[in-house]
């Protein structure tokens, strides 16, 4: 919102307004000095990027682009946050996990988090990879029951998990009232990554006992993160979110309860990605259809949803985990943007194994800084009314809304999940992403761009995995995952051998010609762990054989201006195969060059690449 100074001076006063066709045609000039000639929308068009659901970035909004009315913060559809303050009075509740099997170091992290900072816990209990329940009460030694809220997550046993916890709100002397957090049953989240077909009668009892004796206490969990990290999309994760929210009404309703007392015992848990403006927009359109979903039950007054937002496990990189941080960030501000009630900010280290002491500061650290230091809390739904936001919002709830509804004609979630519909639904939006990630057009850095083959990699104590051995359910992907594999045949082959496959960047003429694709070259080589030696700077048809020789590699790359590979490609490329090269690679757009193999450019499938050299130098 524009805000005119108080004498009513207008710095803008003095110029005309543009117009959108004006843009346009400013547009069409810039594309037409890059070859394209394209006119009108065309020209917009090509400046827009395409998302997953079907749905489409423009690079201008404006006005024009309506969208829903909002609202209010604090009222239907709840849009703009479920309460009227916002997060403005205290910030979003900073809500760190832990996945400690032993009680006494469990202990220790938490009061350490709860002296500085963390408002509230999230405990894995019981399993492999739990604190045991009978150790639930060492863990929570010191910890004040009545201020710091409690969410448990106990997949292996809820009713031990939760019957121990509410024992020790009585044997601590904490009033049903004053008890905070949620026991965590999420019966059809277990089905989803274990296969293990749901008893919702469990979690349906807690659910009618919380709303009878513990107000402040829920009982259920509508856990997305299954279905994001399964590979789903952002209108997959809510679509599949709402399918389960829908099912746990039918159950508590079923069992007596009201709907609104029905929508209250549920939280909603979903993923916070480094893509910020889609994040914030994935919150929002949460809200709002749960709003609807409320209303069409008869208890619109009971729409208000209660958001957990988690960092997303699939985002986190092994290699050069650093950058992690970053990522978490900008995960953390969309989830702050996008008014969730509480943040878990996974430790940079979480795909490595167990955190350590300084991974966990770093991860509460992010909201404190950017609630004290950036006052990000500060304003309620600050992405409120902002064009691009606003049809995003509405575009991708949209899209959650087809496909709850296409869950909902294949008879609900539990029907979906047990018919494979959601598995191939979502293998599928995994699989083209996979593509992207292949071909680089999602770039990864650290990984897939900007890699550091010599790094020495982060250790960590192998974290114990809660759904180990389970019979079935939904994979769990990273985005790193195919680079990953590529970068630990490279490991292998280092410590069997001493050192990395190599390959040999052969770069014609002076570095002016050749450094772009040079640098293209050792990005792309490297991203399968394979080190370029790029020695001498140049070389030519009578010094490629000896460079090569000297490299100690079998695979070369030129590298140089299309107008030095038409005067010396061939001639290289034949000195080097006469050298011993096993293969040849020629860094630009394919062409017909005697003695070059194939073509490396941008947008080629980097991992198709990668293992076809890996393979031909007989890296295992």
């Amino acid at each position: 919102m524009t805000v005119q100074p108080a004498d009513g001076l207008s710095p803008a006063a003095a110029f005309p307004d543009p117009s959108h066709d004006q843009w346009q045609s400013l547009v069409e000039g810039v594309l037409r000095k890059s070859g394209k000639e394209v006119t009108g929308s065309a020209a917009e068009e090509a400046l827009s990027t395409t998302l997953e659901d079907g749905l489409t970035t423009r690079p201008l909004y404006t006005a024009s682009d309506e969208s829903p009315d909002t609202g209010f913060p604090g009222f239907a559809p709840f849009t703009r946050g479920s309460r009227a303050e916002g997060n403005a009075a205290g910030g979003w509740d900073v809500r760190q996990h832990h996945a400690l099997t032993d009680p006494a170091g469990l202990n220790e992290a938490l009061l350490g988090d709860l002296e500085n900072g963390v408002t509230s816990l999230w405990l894995t209990v019981g399993g492999p990879a739990g604190v045991p329940v009978d150790g639930l009460a060492r863990a929570l030694e010191g910890v004040y029951l009545d201020l710091a809220p409690l969410s448990l997550d106990a997949p292996a046993d809820l009713d031990a998990a939760a019957t121990e916890l509410l024992r020790l709100y009585e044997e601590r002397g904490v009033a049903k009232s004053e008890a905070r957090g949620t026991l965590g049953a999420d019966p059809l989240g277990h089905e989803a990554r274990t296969g293990v077909e749901a008893d919702l009668a469990p979690a349906v009892r807690w659910a009618q006992r919380c709303d009878a004796e513990y107000p402040g206490l829920r009982a259920i969990v509508v856990d997305a993160l299954p279905y994001h990290e399964a590979g789903g999309s952002a209108g997959e994760e809510l679509g599949l979110s709402l399918a389960t929210g829908v099912a746990y009404l039918r159950a508590l309703t079923a069992a007596g309860m009201s709907v609104e007392a029905a929508c209250g015992q549920l939280e909603f848990r979903y993923a916070a990605t480094a893509d910020q403006f889609l994040t914030i927009a994935k919150l929002r359109a949460a809200r709002r259809l749960w709003a609807r979903v409320a209303e069409a039950s008869g208890a619109p007054a009971a729409g208000a949803q209660r958001q957990h937002a988690v960092t997303s496990p699939v985002m986190m990189t092994r290699r050069d985990p650093w950058v992690n941080m970053l990522r978490t960030t900008l995960a953390t501000l969309g989830a702050g943007v996008g008014g969730a009630d509480s943040v878990t900010v996974l430790p940079f280290d979480h795909a490595l194994g167990l955190p350590d002491a300084f991974a966990r500061r770093i991860a509460r650290n992010t909201s404190t800084i950017l609630m004290e230091e950036s006052h990000l809390a500060r304003v309620i739904d600050p992405a409120g009314g902002s064009w691009y936001v606003e049809r995003l919002t509405d575009e991708l709830a949209a899209a959650a809304w087809a496909f709850f509804q296409e869950t909902e004609r294949a008879g609900g979630l539990p029907a979906a999940l047990r018919s494979g519909t959601v598995a191939e639904r979502l293998a599928a939006t995994w699989a083209a992403r996979s593509a992207k990630l292949a071909r680089r057009k999602e770039p990864i850095t650290g990984v897939s761009e900007f890699p550091m083959p010599g790094e020495r990699q982060v250790e960590r104590e192998p974290a114990p995995d809660a759904y180990a051995g389970a019979p079935g359910g939904l994979p769990r992907v990273r985005r790193d995952e195919a680079f990953e594999a590529l970068r630990a045949r490279s490991d292998a082959h280092l410590a069997a051998t001493g050192s990395r496959p190599k390959v040999f960047v052969a770069a014609l003429g002076p570095a002016a010609a050749h450094t772009a694709r040079v640098s293209f070259a050792v990005n792309l080589f490297g991203a399968g762990g394979i080190e370029a030696v790029h020695d001498p700077v140049s070389v030519d048809a009578d010094t490629a054989a000896g460079a090569l020789a000297a490299s100690g590699a079998s695979v070369a790359v030129l590298c140089s201006s299309d107008a030095l590979y038409a005067e010396q490609a061939e001639q290289v490329a034949g000195a080097l195969k006469s050298a011993g090269a096993a293969q040849v690679f020629l860094a630009g757009r394919p062409g017909e060059y005697a003695d070059v193999d194939a073509y490396v450019f941008a947008g080629c499938d980097a991992v198709a690449v990668l293992t076809s050299v890996l393979d031909r130098m007989g890296v295992a």
